[in-house]
């Protein structure tokens, strides 16, 4: 056995491997990612960290095998959870201080000591111990999933390991990092209107938003449940779509998780491109497009021409109302899950010890919702209003189905819908938290799938190049596929990376800082 295998440049798929054979140990493994976390404390990127229970598992893996039995698909291998995924050996809290216990002493609560406790894990976290994970901690993120650039957090914001001075994008920005980071070799986020993918572009990695249906919400925090899916990050297409194989599948206690069997994933990576027909909607590349983010998509989509497949423009003329029409669906819903947050059974909770109600007003006074998830939940209560209803959410779900129109008879004529993810590279800490539609501006590439339900992944493309005003930042090529078209999806991912100049790029956290 040897020890020298280096989890900061191994794939998912690699290093599973390796502990099979036994060529490195789960607990090697879970040391070397448990050292690198303490190394990049400062990129903000966990609110817990598992390490008993970690290496605990670790162990008991490098036990199994030794003793000859069969491991699972995910062996050993270092994994992260966006913080809204259920975790019975973990506090959950989705970076709010809703979810954390207030302290009568008034010293600042934390995550992990004071965090909710969930008395169960999410069906996904069960499939990923199930398949031999280990689950290294949890991972911040834009509160409640509100947010587009990891500013949102009630315990700070992320900072992106290709530039600490910059976003890593929201809400899952902290699984996104710790994979960029190579702190991890996979983690879990959710994505509602792009909160996966959007911070794969921006730190350089895979992030999968599944069709709708495809995985299990049970366990996950609920934002808007007509638009959440959980899906996987990776340094690499394969090991993405293998974490897709481990958690995807119907499951008895989320009604909306579809009854289809599970693809081939991991093996869709290796089929050939000839024949393709990609679409290129001439909505994704109009103005507010950064010309450098627009060239790096374009030297893709060339690129995928010369493996075989034929490039054809594409209208979707309802795209322009995707960011108004999400807004309108997801506050709704969100105004309607986040009810539960009421003080009674979560929330605002502190022992009183014999303090009056102003002492504890005092200690409780900012213990609730912050700003943007306080907005979002006023947006969607007025929205759903008496006198309103019809005007706002209604239109805005029959503007849902105009946008779903528009997939279903572009998918008639091509297989695949490629496109930018964001139309920036990672923007500046501070520099949108103050203008909110701006912010929700970053999302104007992603929504209109969410909304249609289908599947959709981001690639990394050819990083941005240095200027006066920026350094090299990581772009993101956009894959979209029919409903439950995964294995298409994963097939032409897989193409363009083995082409890419982005593949093998990892940050230099040195330079970073």
């Amino acid at each position: 056995m040897t020890t020298s295998l280096d989890p900061t440049t191994a794939s998912a798929v690699e290093l599973a491997e390796h502990v099979r054979r036994g060529d490195v140990s789960a607990e090697t493994l879970t040391q070397k990612s448990l050292a690198r976390l303490e190394q990049t404390r400062d990129l903000n990127a966990f609110l817990h960290v598992s390490k008993d229970e970690a290496l605990a598992a670790a162990r008991a893996i490098d036990l199994r095998r030794q003793k000859g039995e069969p491991l699972g698909a995910l062996a050993g291998v270092p994994i992260a959870l966006k913080d809204a995924l259920c975790t019975a050996d973990a506090p959950t809290t989705c970076a709010s201080k809703i979810l954390v216990r207030a302290r009568p002493d008034g010293t600042p609560s934390t995550p992990t000591r004071d965090g909710y406790r969930p008395p169960y894990d999410a069906t996904v976290v069960a499939r990923l111990r199930a398949a031999d994970a280990v689950i290294i901690g949890k991972a911040n993120m834009d509160e409640f999933a509100m947010g587009s650039s990891n500013e949102n957090s009630a315990f700070g914001p992320v900072k992106n390991p290709w530039d600490r001075t910059r976003t890593p994008g929201g809400s899952s920005g902290g699984s996104a990092a710790s994979v960029a980071a190579r702190i991890v070799a996979g983690a879990l986020g959710s994505d509602t209107g792009g909160s996966i993918r959007q911070p794969a572009a921006l730190t350089g990695v895979v992030g999968v938003k599944p069709s709708y249906g495809r995985v299990s919400r049970y366990g996950l925090i609920a934002f808007a449940s007509s638009l959440d899916q959980v899906g996987p990050f990776a340094t690499d297409v394969a090991s993405a779509a293998r974490l897709l194989e481990v958690i995807a599948g119907r499951d008895g206690r989320d009604s909306t998780s579809a009854e289809l069997a599970v693809g081939k994933y991991e093996a869709a990576c290796a089929r050939p491109l000839s024949g393709l027909r990609i679409g290129v909607p001439t909505q994704y590349f109009a103005e507010g497009l950064d010309p450098d983010v627009a060239a790096s998509v374009r030297a893709a989509l060339q690129a995928l021409v010369e493996q075989g497949s034929t490039l054809h423009d594409v209208d979707m003329p309802h795209t322009h109302y995707g960011l108004a029409t999400y807004y309108i669906v997801a506050t709704a819903e969100a105004s309607s899950n986040l009810a539960r947050f009421d003080g009674v059974r979560y929330g605002l909770r502190v022992e009183p010890r014999g303090a009056d109600l102003r002492t504890l007003y005092e200690k409780t006074r900012g213990a609730g919702f912050g700003p943007e998830v306080k907005r979002r939940i006023m947006l969607g209560t007025y929205a759903l209003s008496s006198g309103y209803y019809d005007a706002y959410y209604k239109k805005a779900q029959q503007v849902r189905t105009l946008i779903k129109r528009d997939f279903d008879r572009a998918f008639a004529e091509v297989d695949v819908l490629l496109t930018p993810i964001s139309p920036t590279p990672a923007f500046e800490l501070g520099a949108k938290i103050d203008d909110p539609v701006t912010m929700y501006l970053s999302d104007v590439y992603t929504l209109p799938a969410s909304l249609a339900g289908v599947a959709a992944l981001s690639v990394p493309c050819a990083p941005t190049p240095a200027r006066a005003d920026r350094p090299s930042l990581p772009v993101g090529l956009q894959v979209i596929a029919p409903a439950f078209g995964e294995e298409l999806m994963f097939q032409v991912a897989a193409a363009w990376e083995r082409v890419s100049p982005a593949r093998g790029l990892v940050p230099d956290l040195a330079a970073s800082g």
